[in-house]
């Protein structure tokens, strides 16, 4: 990842690319706590007091980027909200935190390095968005690295 935010960015590391690095490490310590988290608990408790515990980090950020009439907002805006909010977050966090406590946090957890790629791909060929050959590249690059991961034994705890 450092790799390609250094070649296209020309050799040097901006202030995105190392808050992005941040985050990755960020989600792969959440979601391996989640994990491990969601065999005692179950997954969708587990996604509930994620939710509870981010709230008081998130409403500060929401309420300054907010509308300033909330009843003007479109229709498609909201039904978007809330299709993001329930379905594509909460039921499919559900999902995965169950794919996770199932499979194993390593083997499983490897899938998600490939998801970037694909929105990539899926912007090309959906949005007519232009990739570069580095971009396939490196997602080739990961995408061998990935199922070279899955391939490996890994022994239960």
């Amino acid at each position: 990842m450092v790799g390609f935010a250094l070649l296209a960015g020309n050799g040097t590391l901006r202030t995105a690319d190392i808050a992005l690095v941040g985050a990755v490490i960020a989600a792969g310590l959440g979601y391996a706590e989640g994990a491990v988290l969601a065999r005692t608990l179950g997954a969708w408790q587990v996604i509930c007091w994620t939710l509870v515990l981010a709230l008081p980090l998130l409403l500060p950020i929401v309420w300054q980027y907010r509308p300033d009439d909330l009843l003007a907002s479109p229709i498609s805006a909201v039904v978007g909200f809330l299709y993001v909010s329930f379905f594509s977050q909460f039921f499919g966090y559900l999902d995965w935190y169950k794919g996770l406590s199932l499979g194993g946090i390593a083997r499983v957890g490897q899938v998600q390095l490939v998801q970037p790629f694909l929105t990539i791909v899926a912007s090309a060929l959906l949005l007519k968005e232009s990739v570069p050959l580095s971009t396939l590249l490196f997602a080739l690059g990961v995408i061998i690295c990935v199922a070279q991961g899955k391939k490996t034994q890994v022994q239960a705890p």
